[in-house]
């Protein structure tokens, strides 16, 4: 459900029972709050293949398109038995997120450990996979890194040593020997490959010469084995072991932002980037034609779809050469000179930052008016578009606030604004720039923070009185099932009515009417002065039946009534 009713799968899973779902949502929950973290970091070591200063920012990105889209299809059919559908939605999340060189290698990464973490779990829910019955799940973690290494290397035309795939194969290799010892388990294996991957990181310096002449690690590989940390704090509880300084200092070096006249002459000028719509022996030939107009070219994908990347100088002869074998799209140029240039001079450049604003997220266009009515900037939100990382951190920074309030006005759009925030803090936050977020998960919650929003009180202030409010606002909605499923309220079947209070399907009726009353009721038990209704597509006369009843039996309790157009919720109510 879209007012924040997530049902996520729990419980460990045994040495042969295959990963928990829930197992995979904290580690891609960790991994991207660990790259969030070392984004910067990650950044400034960003000297091979060109010193352009956003490996760190690249990887966190395509992770964060990772996440979402597991997020997303979880929440969309929460009680899938097998891990295939998520697996398979975190894996193609990846590839159409995928960003730079280091991101689109990434994606072919996490798409290879995807695929062989699904195939495992369908041979055990007796799907004919062609994998084997019964594997334990440290053999499948260590197939599926050595998968992911071969698909790497596969994917990169010109593979170098000293990058993050020589610090991926050593995790692999790290991980296959451990899971040889029928005694050993996953968080064995994973433990392994993560400190594997801080000594292979630590050893890139002696294997690429523009790494030890900038005194770094390389940058890929750093963020590589970020997540590799991740997937290790996930499964045993330890944190993260910090890197060894490979030159001998007690702190990674961090060398000096080039200038854009530092670019080698001879190297390529632009990065271009398409997703392709093409078949996979056309592919094969594209990635030597790339590879005769430029370097850096990375091709990842599958069925049909394909991630495509490379540095040339010749911009038209790399998207041709895509449109002679399919349809690119979502094609970005970059030219680098003019990128660091940017970067260079971008601290006095940048618009000075001013005032306070208000960003919410809108389930419909009514409520998309509502909300803009009252002062805030919208994003639109609902069900199957809920906002991403990205699409938020760029409402925050293109507002133009020094104060800057997010309400994501849904439950699985909180950890992306949270996110978001801690992104645009950390890039601006030299320039004064405070973002908080309130944690409101549903449209009518953050109808009530926004109507106490002062923009005369200080920033804490207002933050804990819109805070305060969304918390004491009690909230339902009805809405049809779509499925068969047990419920607090007991069974339901496709088509029954359904009342959720406080995020909880609690009522379950023929009718959508009786079932609103029901909701309204208990909402109204402990007494309330205020009651907001939003009426959905097709709720007009439901919102009249609902006003009318809390008029008839409440008649001391102010009702408002309000267009909000959002889909699949006929009804959404709060009581104040």
């Amino acid at each position: 459900m879209d007012e924040g009713m997530e049902q996520g799968a729990t419980g460990a899973a045994s040495p042969t029972g295959g990963i928990a779902l829930a197992t995979v949502l904290r580690f891609v929950d960790v991994a991207v709050d660990a790259l969030a973290e070392a984004r910067e970091e990650i950044d400034a070591l960003n000297v091979y293949p060109v010193p352009d200063g956003d490996t760190g920012t690249n990887m966190y990105l395509t992770l964060v398109a990772a996440r979402d889209a597991i997020r997303e299809a979880t929440f969309e059919n929460p009680d899938q038995g097998t891990l295939r559908g998520p697996l398979a939605a975190l894996s193609r999340g990846a590839l159409l997120g995928a960003r730079g060189n280091s991101g689109v290698i990434l994606s072919e990464m996490l798409g290879a450990v995807a695929r062989r973490l699904a195939a495992a779990d369908g041979a055990r829910s007796g799907e004919r996979t062609g994998e084997p019955d019964g594997e334990r799940n440290a053999e499948v973690i260590a197939e599926g890194l050595h998968q992911a290494t071969d698909a790497a290397y596969a994917a990169v035309g010109d593979p170098v040593e000293g990058t993050m795939l020589t610090v991926l194969r050593a995790a692999a290799d790290a991980a296959r020997e451990i899971a040889k010892d029928p005694d050993r388990r996953s968080s064995d294996v994973l433990a392994g490959a993560a400190a594997a991957a801080r000594e292979a990181l630590g050893r890139t310096p002696e294997q690429l010469e523009v790494l030890a002449q900038a005194g770094v690690v390389d940058a890929g590989g750093r963020g590589l084995s970020v997540i590799l940390d991740a997937a290790e704090t996930v499964l045993t509880g330890r944190r993260p072991v910090p890197v060894t300084a490979p030159l001998g200092s007690h702190h990674i070096p961090v060398p000096h932002v080039p200038a854009a006249g530092d670019l080698s002459a001879d190297g390529p000028s632009y990065e271009v980037m398409y997703l392709l719509d093409t078949t996979d022996d056309a592919v094969r030939r594209l990635r030597v034609r790339l590879g005769e107009l430029g370097d850096s070219v990375v091709v990842v994908g599958g069925d049909d779809l394909w991630n495509v990347h490379v540095h040339t100088d010749d911009v038209g002869s790399a998207i041709e050469a895509g449109l002679e074998i399919g349809r690119p799209h979502r094609i970005r140029v970059t030219h680098f000179a003019e990128q660091i240039e940017r970067q260079v001079a971008a601290a006095p450049s940048l618009p000075i930052l001013a005032g306070r604003r208000v960003i919410a997220v809108a389930a419909g266009p009514g409520l998309a008016r509502l909300f803009a009515e009252a002062g805030a900037e919208v994003v639109e939100g609902g069900p199957g578009r809920r906002p991403s990382t990205g699409q938020l951190l760029a409402a925050i920074t293109a507002c133009g606030g020094r104060e800057v309030v997010v309400l994501p006005n849904d439950e699985n759009s909180v950890r992306a604004a949270m996110a978001a925030a801690g992104t645009a803090e950390a890039d601006h936050g030299s320039r004064g720039l405070r973002v908080a977020v309130i944690p409101t998960q549903t449209q009518v919650q953050g109808l009530a923070a926004l109507a106490v929003h002062e923009p005369g009180r200080s920033f804490d202030q207002d933050v804990t009185e819109m805070t305060a409010t969304a918390r004491h606002v009690r909230h339902g909605a009805v809405t049809i099932a779509a499925r068969k499923a047990m419920t607090s309220g007991g069974p339901c079947e496709p088509g029954d009515a359904l009342g959720v209070i406080a995020g909880d399907f609690a009522v379950v009726g023929e009718e959508l009417g009786e079932v609103a009353v029901v909701v309204l009721d208990r909402l109204l038990a402990a007494g309330g002065e205020l009651v907001t209704i939003v009426s959905g597509q097709d709720g007009a006369e439901l919102a009249r039946r609902a006003e009318a009843w809390v008029e008839e039996h409440h008649p001391h309790v102010d009702v408002v009534v309000y267009d909000g157009g959002q889909e699949r919720y006929p009804l959404l109510m709060s009581v104040e």
